[in-house]
């Protein structure tokens, strides 16, 4: 006998007998299989960026005095960009040109935003990421992917301001932990998570970690973006952990440009020790955060990003810090009433390379160098396509995908000029636009043209000899040509200097 029975369905009840309720549930259980399998298949996507990380800081960048095995390693699993740029090279546009895939002057975003508490913060011209605009965070987060975001933000600061207009939360992430403004103590220092702010125990880079540690946990079953963003090795660089000091404790120090005329060598290798200490804390991390990966079994679908905001400098060219740098030599030049003597504005190659490599298991064949130039711009398009979704067709996106690069499609058309830009606002002014190719870069600066600045790249990679008033035909035909493309960038930008132009 066939027994009749009534089930619920979507909210509907039907009766139906048990041979046809059991291929209904067959079906059902069909569906929730390929549904699974659908998300299995979409990769986790873990992306590491750290504060004020120059490309030279990796051993595996050639510099002998760091020590990063666990980074090393992770570019030896993956791809290594020998090239990497930035937009800008100064924090809060540097991410902002990360998270939207647009520069920073198109967002009204130029320079560093000053949080509550700091001297040149205005409580009546608050700046932020406007909540119109589109992250790739947003994107990912509709395609039904999990997202947080660990560590600094500073595009916008909640905290203070009581408004959650530009709060991470706001911007495509579900769980926020860590920073909204710019800076932070390397130990015991005040964080956000769960919209409270409290002082943690502990070195900071190692409670950033715990945090994404236990995110991953929490999300290991479904698709999860992870945004950790380190504040190391921002300064201050101390306190550091007794083993990411122990590495340099004894160990003589070289410096990148020892015979630049005045440098105050004794500083330089001072700073240069605590701001590689606080590199290896981030290494050290970055080893926790793999290990976990791969206690959980996740590292086989996970796809592991890590890059910097900007470069950094420690002596090279004379100067330390970076696009807003100031003197590291005994004396100090005579200043201008638009730049203090302390300070020197740039767009320096240090000052916009940063590390950048992926693993991407599957994909990516480990040990793979790329040597083309990107931007940070790319890194939005990029993502997006790595998680499988489409971008909008509404959104201007400025960079593209490096998927052709990081896959080894053959035959790829990659243009490797680079355009950048930085207004310094904060503590001097300088309005500098910049175009590099292969062979030239023209810096050129709005505010005070007798600052431009011209370099042949190919024959001088360290920028030492500004050739902007040699009168040759090679170098007046950089200058023009150069002149040209970064007009034309400025007019696709909608660039509010034009009018200096």
């Amino acid at each position: 006998m066939i027994k009749i029975i009534s089930f619920k369905v979507f909210g509907l009840y039907i009766k139906s007998n048990t041979v046809i309720l059991n291929f209904v549930f067959g079906l059902l259980a069909l569906f929730k299989f390929f549904d699974l399998e659908a998300q299995i298949e979409r990769p986790n996507i873990v992306f590491i960026y750290t504060d004020d990380q120059a490309s030279w800081t990796l051993n595996r960048s050639g510099n002998s005095n760091s020590y990063t095995p666990n980074i090393d390693r992770l570019a030896n699993e993956g791809a290594y960009f020998e090239n990497a740029f930035v937009s800008t090279p100064v924090c809060s546009p540097a991410r902002a040109s990360i998270m939207t895939s647009k520069y920073g002057s198109e967002l009204g975003i130029l320079d560093f935003i000053p949080q509550p508490g700091h001297k040149l913060y205005n409580e009546k011209n608050k700046i932020g990421l406007s909540p119109g605009t589109t992250t790739f965070a947003e994107v990912i987060q509709k395609s039904g992917y999990k997202t947080g975001l660990i560590g600094k933000w500073h595009l916008g600061d909640w905290t203070e301001t009581k408004s959650k207009e530009f709060h991470p939360t706001n911007h495509g992430f579900d769980f926020f932990m860590g920073l909204t403004g710019g800076g932070t103590t390397s130990e015991s220092p005040k964080l956000e998570k769960n919209g409270v702010v409290k002082t943690f125990e502990g070195y900071t880079t190692d409670i950033l970690t715990n945090e994404a540690i236990d995110f991953v946990r929490r999300n290991q079953r479904e698709p999860f973006l992870l945004c950790l963003n380190y504040r190391a090795p921002h300064s201050p660089w101390l306190p550091v952990a007794p083993e990411d000091w122990e590495p340099y404790s004894d160990k003589p120090i070289e410096v990148p440009n020892p015979n630049y005329p005045d440098l105050d060598l004794p500083k330089v290798q001072k700073k240069m020790k605590e701001y590689l200490a606080s590199v290896t804390g981030v290494d050290r991390n970055v080893g926790r955060l793999l290990e976990i990966l791969e206690t959980l079994n996740l590292d086989k679908n996970t796809i592991v990003i890590f890059s910097s905001d900007h470069g950094y400098n420690m002596g090279h060219n004379g100067i330390e810090h970076k696009g807003n740098g100031y003197w590291i030599t005994k004396t100090l030049p005579n200043g201008t009433p638009d730049i203090p003597s302390k300070y020197r504005p740039n767009l320096f190659d240090n000052s916009l390379k940063v590390p950048a490599i992926v693993k991407w298991p599957g994909k990516v064949q480990p040990g793979t160098i790329i040597y083309d130039n990107i931007s940070s711009l790319d890194w939005f398009p990029t993502i997006i396509e790595m998680a499988g979704i489409k971008v909008p067709d509404n959104l201007t996106i400025r960079g593209k995908s490096l998927t052709p690069l990081l896959t080894s499609e053959p035959n790829i058309d990659w243009n490797n000029d680079i355009y950048a830009e930085y207004s310094m606002m904060n503590y001097a002014k300088a309005d500098l636009r910049s175009y590099r190719t292969k062979e030239w870069k023209l810096v050129k600066d709005f505010n005070d043209p007798s600052r431009d600045e011209l370099y042949h790249v190919s024959l001088d990679p360290e920028e030492n000899i500004n050739l902007i008033n040699v009168q040759n035909e090679e170098e007046i035909y950089a200058i023009k040509e150069l002149s040209g493309l970064i007009l034309e960038k400025m007019k696709e930008l909608n660039d509010s200097l034009l009018e200096k132009y």
